[in-house]
């Protein structure tokens, strides 16, 4: 099936359930995918030239508002996480009254760091001097305060973002001074998530890696089923999923993908009806711009976050699993342990044991440029809006 223009979905989830099922139904029955126009060539630049990493950190990542934290990590009051993101240390917290909050994790004294790890506490005390905020970054303590007696504590708390809770997550911009308009980012991608209700997702795990391969073409390797048989063939993504066959959707700067199962034939011949669910019968995996993915299944929802490291070709990656219905007795935690375990793998051994090559081959790469494929229509998209926001000339 070939795209004629860039498909916007409809804005109402609600609307197109057994129609996406229809149509990733006819696309495996044709044993075809969503297309695009033309294949596109990409620059080896694009994935290589440190100099697009610190345009990238300043025109995009540090600019456009990213989902810092699930809900779910601080579901009280006084809870409490600290993370790392490009280089800079956040302090995510959830007040008394339960509002959310993502604070730079410098004491504004010497810049040392009042917390660390994760937990509940109503204060933080930098370890350096032992200045105390609380859970909204309020400056409550001095020791020696004679010695800051001209300084008005009201205007020396901790330094916070533009943030806003939505959809089962924090969402942060990373510059203090930013404009924050999470409905602008969003768009019409706001309904499709909503649709999710992930804030009534339990949080379960999380795990690191680093890569040496640059954090876009690490994003596109969940943009396309091409690579399924060959690199997925011997795990539960490759034996269950159509090879090489998506049904495509575009929401402005975000996009979403279908990867039908296997099963899906056998609705051919049948009326719509509970199993034409399309979360029953395919892999929803969505692009939210600019650096998550959150890959959809009916128990659950991984959400791996990818950020450039220190140079072009180094990415880190934060993998968590949060469970459609939250864990209530050890037999749900050891299930929730197992498919965790399974899904992380094939991320781990499969994905990112293969994408260090991609990333030796752009850095060594004497070619001017790589195609990507009319049958990459996802990973097309993710260049083409990345690529506009650099400045890059596409062919």
């Amino acid at each position: 099936m070939t795209s004629t223009e860039s498909r916007q979905a409809p804005a109402d989830p609600t609307k197109i359930g057994h129609e996406l099922t229809r149509r990733a139904l006819k696309l495996s029955l044709d044993d075809t995918t969503d297309m695009a126009e033309s294949t596109l060539r990409v620059p080896l630049d694009y994935y290589r030239d440190d100099k697009l990493t610190e345009l990238e950190h300043n025109q995009i990542l540090r600019h456009t508002p990213m989902a810092i934290l699930a809900s779910a990590q601080i579901p009280d009051a006084h809870d409490y996480v600290v993370r790392t993101v490009i280089g800079d240390s956040l302090l995510i917290t959830r007040d008394r009254d339960g509002v959310a909050h993502v604070f730079l994790n410098y004491c504004r004294h010497r810049g040392a760091m009042p917390a660390c790890g994760s937990g509940n506490s109503r204060r933080f005390t930098c370890p350096y001097h032992a200045w105390v905020y609380d859970s909204r970054g309020q400056l409550k303590g001095v020791p020696g305060k004679a010695g800051f007696d001209d300084i008005d504590r009201s205007q020396y708390g901790l330094v916070e973002l533009p943030s806003e809770e939505r959809h089962g997550f924090v969402w942060a911009v990373l510059t203090a001074d930013a404009p924050f308009d999470l409905d602008a980012h969003l768009g019409s991608f706001n309904d499709e998530l909503a649709f999710w209700n992930y804030g009534d997702y339990g949080y379960h795990d999380e795990r690191f890696l680093t890569s040496e391969v640059s954090w876009k073409g690490a994003l596109e390797a969940f943009a396309e089923g091409y690579h399924f048989p060959f690199v997925h063939g011997q795990s539960v993504i490759g034996m269950n999923t159509r090879a090489n066959t998506h049904v495509y959707d575009e929401f402005g700067d975000h996009h979403r993908i279908g990867f039908p199962f296997n099963w899906i034939n056998d609705l051919e011949g049948t009326e719509p009806s509970d199993s034409w669910d399309p979360v029953q019968q395919m892999g929803l995996i969505y692009w939210v711009y600019p650096n998550l993915i959150l890959a959809n299944s009916p128990v659950g929802v991984e959400v791996i976050e990818i950020l450039p490291e220190d140079s072009a070709t180094r990415c880190t990656v934060r993998h968590s699993w949060m469970a459609k219905y939250p864990a209530t007795t050890d037999e749900q935690r050891e299930l929730y342990d197992n498919i965790f375990a399974q899904v992380h793998a094939a991320v781990r051994d499969e994905d990112f044991a293969m994408l260090p090559q991609c990333g030796q081959g752009v850095r060594q790469g004497q070619h001017s440029h790589m195609v990507i494929g009319r049958n990459e229509i996802g990973v097309q998209h993710m260049i083409r809006v990345m690529a506009g926001r650099l400045g890059i000339a596409l062919t």
